[in-house]
């Protein structure tokens, strides 16, 4: 009897811990900082890979603007050929739908830019979170 309620206890302590919300990994390149949060915003957009520099582009819905991606502000420091400009560090959940390959990942981004808005230019900025994402191939 005293195991069979041992066991009930550890299973339903077992079941617990699995219902406890578990918090995603920190990134190891901040992206919003204390700095730049003010800037950030959310917007509509088509996250994808391009050829050239920097290699992940997020075009924002209902512009002609894009946002060229980078890891943080930490390696940004104004050089459009920053050594993460071809994989910079996404939040979690894209990482995951970008790495079955050539994909159109679109949603709605948490941006923080890198560089002031110039018109007819390509922006830096990084990508601090998503939600509401789906993928077209």
């Amino acid at each position: 009897m005293r195991y069979a309620l041992a066991a009930a206890a550890l299973l339903l302590l077992a079941t617990l811990t699995q219902a406890v919300p578990q918090s995603p990994p920190k990134r190891k390149i901040p992206c919003k900082t204390p700095e730049n949060a003010a800037t950030c915003y959310w917007t509509r957009g088509r996250l994808e890979e391009y050829e050239g520099t920097p290699a992940y582009r997020l075009w924002r819905i209902g512009t002609s603007h894009l946002l060229g991606i980078y890891s943080g502000p930490s390696l940004w420091r104004g050089n459009r050929l920053a050594i993460d400009n071809e994989d910079p560090e996404f939040p979690p959940n894209i990482r995951k739908l970008i790495q079955s390959g050539l994909v159109q990942v679109f949603g709605t981004f948490e941006v923080c830019p890198l560089e002031p808005e110039r018109p007819g230019s390509m922006q830096a900025a990084c990508i601090e979170s998503a939600k509401n994402l789906f993928v077209r191939k």
